[in-house]
């Protein structure tokens, strides 16, 4: 069976269900992130996976935020692959090719420019699993924060 096909030819993306785009989060995800900025050395000050969403602190870095998410994205989608857990094999298209379960735009980007708000936004990361009923997260790529 093929895909739909738009007006310029190109594969339509298949509707998705949710809990398949869910299975993208958790440790796999967090490995995929830990590898990643353990290559770039990104300051990363807090970080919480959570099944429909990610939440980061990171610090300045000569790279654009763009290209860290960008790189954090590739990192997790490659080791599901490496790990034949990539959560939407069952939609691979006629060419192999796999749909992105993250969104297309780089996120919500905030920027933090002083010491108060960082540790206000970390805090909020931090407890942001505990409000979904989830357990507190720890990573061993985030960094406590100094001035």
């Amino acid at each position: 069976m093929s895909r739909p096909r738009r007006p310029n030819g190109s594969e339509e993306e298949p509707e998705i269900p949710a809990r398949d785009l869910r299975r993208i989060a958790g440790r796999r995800g967090g490995q995929g992130f830990a590898e990643v900025l353990c290559t770039y050395d990104y300051p990363v000050y807090a970080c919480a996976i959570l099944p429909e969403h990610v939440h980061l602190v990171i610090g300045r870095h000569a790279q654009t935020i763009e290209r860290i998410v960008a790189h954090l994205k590739r990192g997790a989608t490659l080791r599901l692959f490496e790990e034949d857990r990539h959560p939407l094999m069952r939609y691979r298209g006629p060419r192999g090719s796999v749909p992105s379960p993250w969104s297309k735009r780089a996120g919500w980007i905030v920027y933090l420019n002083d010491d108060q708000s960082v540790r206000h936004r970390i805090k909020y990361v931090q407890e942001n699993p505990l409000k979904e009923g989830k357990p507190q997260q720890r990573w061993s790529f985030v960094k406590p924060f100094r001035v």
